[in-house]
């Protein structure tokens, strides 16, 4: 995905409301600018960080520029919670995501479930469909919980969530409806950020959801997860990463 005009750079002042951030513009003044992320967005915002903007191509936006990277940690970042599934949905039609190949059809936000959409339905005609559910991915935590595996070498946590997520939780137990019909569900996770080698859950910061996806796993969803290059230029899947379910609690079957 490449940004169809250069970004305006500028440093963060801070970021409010959940959608809404001041940032000092290099080229003078400060101006409050959409931001398109409704998490936590820790380790993001510190004062003075670098940050790239992108003009809003709708002339009668309420705000003209939209934030689209930070850096942090030493590396660029995107927070633009709406580009993963336009991301992927990239890296599908240039069959850069092994784990999805082979599907003919792509369905977007297709109602299942009870009270759910799913991002993507895959299909085809040799197969059982495909229900993939994308999530947005920018946390590194290094150091933090049980790293009883690491051996050094520089390995990048990426963690999910960030902070409570009362609705993923529930689109896991929906795929793990799915999975149990049959059909074959996915949840992928797209990290943001180059600087990540493996992803596994922040228990700690929301304990249900690192529930669900234990019974999400025991009940036959898959998870697979890719780290972007991220650059002012645009930003791209680029390589797949494991997942490690390690930290994840016992299976409980209430739901």
């Amino acid at each position: 995905m490449l940004y169809a005009v250069p970004l305006i750079r500028g440093r963060l002042v801070r970021r409010y409301k959940r959608f809404l951030a001041d940032v000092e513009l290099a080229e003078g003044g400060v101006e409050t600018v959409h931001c398109p992320n409704p998490g936590a967005m820790m380790g993001l915002l510190a004062s003075a960080a670098p940050v790239w903007l992108l003009p809003a191509v709708n002339p009668k936006a309420k705000l003209r520029l939209g934030w689209e990277l930070v850096e942090a940690d030493g590396t660029l970042v995107g927070i633009n919670a709406n580009r993963p599934n336009r991301l992927v949905e990239e890296a599908l039609a240039a069959d850069r995501l092994p784990v999805l190949s082979g599907y003919a059809e792509v369905r977007r936000e297709v109602r299942y479930g009870l009270r759910s959409r799913v991002d993507l339905v895959l299909t085809a005609p040799d197969r059982p469909p495909c229900y993939v559910e994308i999530k947005n991915v920018h946390l590194r935590r290094d150091g933090h919980g049980d790293d009883r595996n690491d051996q050094g070498g520089g390995v990048g946590w990426a963690e999910f969530p960030d902070c409570v997520t009362a609705r993923g939780a529930r689109h896991l137990d929906e795929l793990g409806n799915m999975a149990e019909q049959g059909c074959r569900a996915v949840v992928l996770f797209v990290v943001q950020r180059a600087d990540c080698d493996r992803l596994r859950l922040a228990t700690d910061l929301d304990p249900a959801f690192a529930a669900a996806m234990a019974r999400a796993l025991a009940r036959g969803v898959e998870v697979a997860c890719c780290v972007c290059a991220v650059t002012p230029a645009g930003v791209v899947i680029e390589r797949p990463i494991p997942f490690d379910p390690a930290n994840l609690p016992p299976v409980t079957t209430s739901r």
